[in-house]
């Protein structure tokens, strides 16, 4: 028998080695496979075919005809992207059948019914989005069996009982997101084993009970929000390196020391956290009923009263020491388990098919974690690339992609070749714009990508779009910009405004547009803090945004710096191509501070004429001076001829031929700001 035994335990792994070989020549994809758990994941999630209809039952998933599916370099599935896309099903157990699947974006939907267990089989998933939907029932425990888990995004959901101890051992998890659903009871003190957590949300749930110790310690923790729970006891001292990470109100219960708003602890809340078992609630032997812990208990009691107390305190001790051996024994059973079948899954299980584990585990290269890096996302932080000088500037990639609802069309608001201009809210409730720009668009050497960088950190001023921070991902290959969001959009919007339209400009907003344009432009020219003028070399109607107060602010100022040299032409020619290129250029092709006073001369006309594209009967009636013939029809004669001669003449000195016969944008800031604008000054200088 035992010899039997050795030889089917030599035969096996060469039967399974053949039939490998063999169904390679078969099969070389395993397409048929994910082709079923894919039509069945659609025919849960859209069972009416409004959505998925490119995910047909004879098509290729890896072709990029299937919406939302992204293969890696072995053809295998690697990411689906759905996020915001209607689908109001249930995610089915199917999925666990993308055996490669590294990352699956599904929040932002109306999906319902409970997360399957099942997807604890996917064990090369590294981002899981399932947040702001209508999942119910309990976060299944299996989860804490994902070994390569980054991001556990489950907030804003109508998910019921506890937080999963499990969790506890996602020691990749950087984010876990699970506020604005109904979780009840404690915060597992075994997520004070995940090391390289950083952001934790917890808040609007009612979790109750103390904030765990071993949690406040965790070395890469910089945000924590528990907000509006039912938390009580003492806050540890050390969340207060947080500073503004950590946010607590609206637990009556929590007490502490350093906190401005936290109330100091008591003597009560000191035997309630060191004498009552926290699996049990607080009773009061007089009603005889529940109280909740923050409720304000006298602590007086008789003598009587209190030797029976005391006299419980060994039964107490000896239930206590049961039932913490009881939770040992568990806790050591389930690590058991959990390694056993992590060590089972290396070397693969026999009796499993062939088409669930072979060729998927490192080594055979299906599932290496090295895929195009449009594939892999990185939830991390950028690179560290900008910790040194923006401190306080840096945001993460999990952060760019919840306040972009993860790059949802719905939020674009401009592409171009190079980037693509998105609308997000970020954690804090305010509005941005995030720019994003492939990493091949960017300088190639690092020491001037980041200079670049620097140069656009120190800009500020009121007429510039302020930027807020920066981030790069290696793995989706795009750095993005974080921008002040501005309301009213761009200028261009209120150029070839149709009569009677509600976005045509009065003259006096048009007067205090040109001017804090200038103002712009010197500012970068006079560039202080550098002492070296900086040249725009793309400004444009495109480039200028206006905001509530109908004030003007410059774009992309300094972006230039960044990017690489192809990129720059390219912008440039759509500058020339829309007018606002020097005539000089074509024979030095240099940018200089009057390249830039060209094109705000451009800019000028535009205004007062209300037209993107200038005619040369345009530029002609200004020249002559007939205003009716010129000056925007839509403000029906209601304009100074005494501004309009003024600016019209500013504006043809800026664009003249030579550049050596322009102003310099500080002589036209001193014009523009004289007390009294509509004041002719004959044979001014400039």
């Amino acid at each position: 028998m035992q010899t039997r035994s050795s030889s089917y335990s030599v035969l096996s792994p060469l039967l399974l080695i053949i039939f490998t070989c063999f169904s390679l020549k078969i099969n070389p994809i395993r397409g048929n496979a994910e082709l079923r758990a894919l039509t069945e994941i659609k025919n849960s999630l859209d069972p009416e075919n409004k959505y998925l209809s490119s995910w047909t039952t004879d098509g290729d998933p890896c072709s990029g005809a299937f919406e939302g599916v992204a293969c890696n370099e072995h053809r295998k599935v690697a990411n689906i992207s759905l996020q915001g896309k209607g689908l109001a099903g249930k995610l089915p157990p199917a999925v666990a059948e993308l055996k490669c699947l590294s990352g699956l974006y599904l929040h932002y939907n109306s999906l319902s019914g409970e997360i399957p267990k099942e997807i604890a089989n996917l064990t090369e998933l590294t981002d899981l989005y399932l947040n702001v939907n209508n999942f119910s029932g309990t976060i299944p425990a299996e989860i804490g069996g994902m070994a390569t888990l980054q991001v556990l995004q489950l907030c804003c959901n109508q998910l019921m009982g506890i937080i999963p101890t499990e969790i506890g051992f996602l020691k990749k998890l950087n984010v876990l997101a699970l506020e604005r659903n109904q979780l009840s009871g404690q915060i597992p003190a075994s997520l004070g084993n995940l090391g390289m957590l950083k952001r934790l949300y917890l808040n609007s749930n009612k979790l109750s009970g103390p904030i765990p110790v071993g949690l406040a310690n965790l070395p890469e923790l910089e945000f924590l929000d528990v907000q509006n729970n039912t938390l009580s006891g003492f806050v540890p001292h050390s969340l207060k390196r947080l500073n503004e990470g950590f946010h607590f109100d609206n637990n009556p219960g929590l007490c502490g020391s350093g906190f401005t708003s936290l109330r100091a602890c008591s003597s009560w809340d000191n035997t309630n956290i060191n004498q009552i078992d926290p699996f049990t609630p607080v009773i009061n032997k007089t009603t005889s009923k529940s109280v909740p812990e923050s409720a304000d208990i006298p602590l007086s009691c008789n003598q009587t009263h209190c030797s029976k107390s005391s006299s419980k305190l060994p039964k107490i001790g000896i239930v206590s020491g049961v039932i913490a051996f009881i939770v040992i024994l568990m806790a050591v059973a389930f690590v058991w388990i959990v390694w056993y079948r992590r060590g089972k899954q290396k070397v693969g299980d026999k009796s499993d098919s062939y088409d669930d584990h072979i060729n998927i585990k490192q080594g055979t290269g299906f599932c290496e974690r090295n895929p195009s890096p449009f594939v892999s996302l990185e939830p991390r932080d950028c690179n560290g690339m900008c910790h040194e000088f923006m401190q306080g500037y840096k945001f993460n990639l999990e952060e760019v992609e919840s306040a972009t609802q993860h790059f949802s069309e719905v939020n674009v608001l401009g592409k171009s070749k190079f980037s693509a201009v998105y609308r997000g809210i970020l954690k804090d409730g305010s509005v941005v714009a995030i720019k994003s720009i492939s990493k091949t668009s960017c300088k190639t050497e690092e020491n001037g990508f980041m200079k670049g960088l620097s140069l656009l950190n120190s800009l500020k001023h009121e007429n510039l779009v302020k930027l807020k921070g920066f981030c790069c991902s290696k793995g989706r290959g795009e750095c993005f910009l974080i921008y002040d969001f501005v309301s009213n959009g761009g200028l261009s919007r209120y150029l070839d405004s149709e009569h009677g339209h509600n976005d045509i400009l009065d003259w006096p907003t048009r007067v205090q547009i040109i001017i804090g344009i200038a103002k712009g432009i010197e500012y970068l020219h006079r560039n202080e803090a550098n002492k070296r003028a900086i040249v725009h070399q793309n400004i444009s109607v495109e480039k200028v945004l206006i905001d509530q107060q109908m004030n003007p602010l410059i774009l992309d100022s300094g972006l230039l710096k960044l990017l690489a040299d192809d990129v720059v032409y390219s912008a440039i020619k759509v500058s020339a191509a829309l007018g606002y290129m020097t005539p000089e250029y074509i024979t030095t092709g240099r940018f200089t501070e009057k390249s830039d006073v060209y094109a705000f001369g451009v800019i000028i006309l535009q205004v007062l004429s209300g037209k993107r594209k200038l005619s040369s009967g345009t530029r002609m009636a200004a020249e002559s001076g007939k205003f009716e013939d010129f000056v925007d029809s839509n403000l029906k004669g209601e304009f100074s001829e005494a501004e309009a001669d003024r600016l019209t003449k500013i504006a043809l000195h800026c664009t003249n031929e030579l550049p050596e016969n322009r102003p310099s944008m500080e002589s036209v800031t001193q014009e523009l700001s004289a007390q009294k604008f509509n004041k002719m000054i004959p044979n001014h200088p400039y």
